[in-house]
């Protein structure tokens, strides 16, 4: 097997767990309660994490806990308990996404690595290194790479690279998706995602299901992988049975085990076979590591996938059914007449003692013979461990019953167990040591309209609309692409009104041209960004520019921006309008009053399932099973499915100054329909036509 690799199963239920342990798994991760990203799985309670945890830990497994949700402030608290409790069980990791409670647990809990979630959307070297710089000891890179892209950030940075190599594909950025939120109140990112994107979503000519990907699988390239320095091969699934877990771990052993020839003869395995039977998607996919996007990626559950299943669940069974003997231990027994039995046991590194209240006696009739002693004290069955060696030293002519022999066994063994089990509780501090010093927020004197505006037809819209009909024109602030036309930027300067740039969320390949672009417009009078991503402030860090955050920079909570420099900051869309208004920072913090919400980022185009980009013109939608229509727009190898319909707040001028800014989405509207979006909030209008207040009066769970 290749050394220094690292198999990680899921766990969302005991069951799961075992299997994971029983079939080879290195690690597991779990959830506990509602912080987590799976909250549908069965999960476990805090003191289910304290018996789990020993469990893994006797047997040479660790245990990463998986905090990657967005964290309210009336939650925090609570996630603290759950921290602290970890810490106290010995938790290996945290699998973060929150900032907030990253800042937290760096602060008070600074033995405890941590894991940055791949739900944090970090997709470009530079990114990565700022993660490093930040204090993670580890990071899972996105599911959207092309093995091309993972080399880079490896040689970009010494963290420890977690990758999954099996299970479900979203095929949104992971972090990036408000679909199940928008539609239903069920975010992603608080772990009760609904999957409409498994619904039927038709782009022109597609599939019908034109946002539903096949299950990734790349576990004929583990050793590829391996050789490259990704340490850790993660198998998604912790609402799958434990049958599929066993088959995913057993494959990632059998790639490990054999090497490079296991390519070659993988798709031929029956246990492959049988992976496949359990469950997929009509088959599986490796598009994005090989770099080949396009309709093969796309698959659904078919009906011939579920009764594919059943003849397979009883063979992968059968993987797990017994506890394999896997820590290879000495025991030694000490017998005296007239003293109590003694043993003792050692795994080399660690070593305990024992007495039994029994006193040793001298043989009646029958000696007790050394050879049977042996036998008895090799019996480990329903334990880890196997005896390689004994040492046995007893008086002559005694008698010891063999239920004595059976118990001191037990109770040495137990005594091993507790020991390996208590060795990792790391500390905790008080979380008062970090809250007490928390701010109000300050209120800016001056309410702001910050417009996000797509294209050049849009701009001067805009500038026509803010010069010819307002004399209070600063209270306007642009945002513009990096593609506007110089002539474009002339008349912004011209006009006097502050604007800044848009940094793309996704940098595939574009990242030298995206910068140079923002380095140009900064000359020409740009005086921010508004970034969305961990990736677009290693942008502002290049560029030496003020930030504001969008939205999807997912900021939920008041300790989210503790250690980080930025100028303002639009809170996420998913928080209510009381629970935005109660966050607790020093600076300007707004709120999205108008546009089409991006539901998704994705870097597989799914209007090209029908159409060629020629003849999409940027101008396609796909539509639901109820004939509504969702926008799709592209930029920078990567594509947005936008909202159904806008937010609209105009009439909520109330609301809106409880913030310090606005911020206005344009994205497909024409310019004409610029202008009268401005007017209506100008004079305060009540909406007409399809429209909706978003999550602001109804929130998400």
């Amino acid at each position: 097997m290749i050394n220094d690799v690292e198999i990680l199963a899921p766990a969302g239920s005991r069951e799961q767990l075992v299997a994971a342990v029983r079939t080879g798994a290195n690690a597991v991760y779990l959830g506990v309660g509602n912080f987590n990203a799976r909250r549908n799985a069965e999960n476990f309670s805090i003191s289910d994490l304290k018996d789990v945890t020993e469990y893994c830990h006797v047997r040479g497994v660790k245990i990463y806990l998986a905090l990657n949700t967005l964290v309210k402030d009336t939650e925090i608290a609570d996630a603290y308990e759950l921290v602290k409790s970890a810490c106290t069980f010995g938790v290996d990791a945290f699998i973060i996404q929150d900032l907030g409670l990253i800042n937290i647990v760096k602060e008070l809990a600074p033995q405890m690595p941590l894991h940055v979630s791949t739900q944090m959307a970090v997709h470009t070297p530079e990114g990565f290194k700022m993660l490093s710089e930040m204090g993670f000891s580890r990071a899972v890179l996105p599911r959207e790479l092309s093995l091309s892209e993972i080399k880079e950030i490896r040689e970009a940075t010494d963290m420890e690279l977690e990758m999954f190599v099996h299970g479900a594909h979203c095929m949104c950025v992971s972090g990036q998706c408000y679909f199940s939120s928008m539609l239903g109140g069920r975010s992603g990112n608080r772990g009760l995602c609904a999957q409409p994107c498994r619904l039927p979503f038709s782009a022109p000519n597609g599939t019908g299901y034109d946002l539903s990907l096949k299950d990734l699988s790349l576990i004929e390239y583990l050793p590829e992988l391996a050789k490259i320095g990704v340490c850790s091969f993660k198998i998604e699934g912790r609402m799958k049975r434990p049958e599929y877990v066993a088959a995913a771990v057993s494959s990632c052993k059998m790639a490990l085990d054999v090497g490079n020839q296991f390519k070659d003869h993988f798709k031929e395995e029956e246990l492959f076979a049988d992976l496949k039977a359990v469950f997929s998607r009509s088959g599986f996919t490796d598009g994005y590591y090989k770099g080949e996007l396009g309709k093969s990626m796309f698959g659904t559950r078919q009906k011939d996938d579920v009764t594919a299943a059943e003849p397979a669940l009883k063979r992968l069974s059968k993987l797990y059914e017994k506890e394999a003997a896997i820590i290879p231990i000495s025991m030694s027994l000490t017998a005296q007449i007239g003293k109590p039995l003694m043993a003792s046991a050692s795994t080399g590194k660690t070593r305990v003692f024992v007495t039994s209240d029994y006193k040793v006696q001298k043989a009646k009739t029958h000696a007790t013979e050394v050879s049977s002693i042996r036998t008895q004290l090799k019996k480990c069955g329903g334990t880890p461990f196997e005896v390689k060696m004994t040492d046995i030293d007893v008086d002559e002519n005694i008698n010891i019953p063999i239920s004595e022999i059976n118990n001191i066994r037990r109770l040495v063994l137990s005594e091993l167990e507790r020991k390996l089990s208590n060795s990792y509780e790391k500390t905790c501090l008080p979380l008062s040591e970090y809250d007490s010093e928390k701010k109000e927020r300050k209120k800016d004197n001056k309410h702001r309209r910050i417009l996000s505006l797509s294209n050049d037809e849009q701009i001067l819209s805009a500038l026509e609309f803010i010069t010819g009909e307002f004399k209070e024109k600063d209270q306007y602030v642009l945002l513009v692409p990096h593609t506007v036309a110089e002539g474009v930027v002339s008349k912004i300067k011209k006009s006097g009104i502050e604007f800044g740039v848009i940094v793309p969320r996704a940098l595939y390949g574009f990242k030298g041209s995206t910068v140079k672009a923002i380095k140009d417009l900064k000359k020409k009078g740009a005086s921010f960004l508004l970034i969305g991503t961990l990736d677009g402030l290693s942008v502002a860090n290049r560029v030496d520019l003020p930030v504001i955050l969008g939205p999807t920079f997912n900021v939920f909570n008041s300790y989210a921006l503790d250690g980080i420099n930025v100028a303002a900051v639009t809170l996420s869309t998913e928080l209510t309008m009381d629970e935005a208004a109660r966050i607790k920072t020093d600076v300007p913090t707004g709120i999205c009053s108008y546009g089409r919400t991006p539901l998704m980022l994705t870097r597989n185009c799914p209007i090209k399932n029908g159409l060629n980009c020629k003849a999409c013109g940027g101008k396609s939608s796909l539509t639901d099973r109820k004939g509504i229509k969702f926008p799709v727009t592209c930029q920078n190898g990567a594509s947005e499915v936008l909202n159904s319909r806008p937010i609209v707040l105009s009439d909520k001028k109330s609301d809106l100054l409880r913030f310090d800014f606005e911020l206005m989405y344009f994205t497909v509207e024409t310019a004409e329909k610029v202008s009268e979006v401005l007017l209506s909030y100008e004079n305060e209008k009540e909406p007409k036509g399809e429209f909706t207040r978003g999550l602001y009066y109804r929130g998400v769970e």
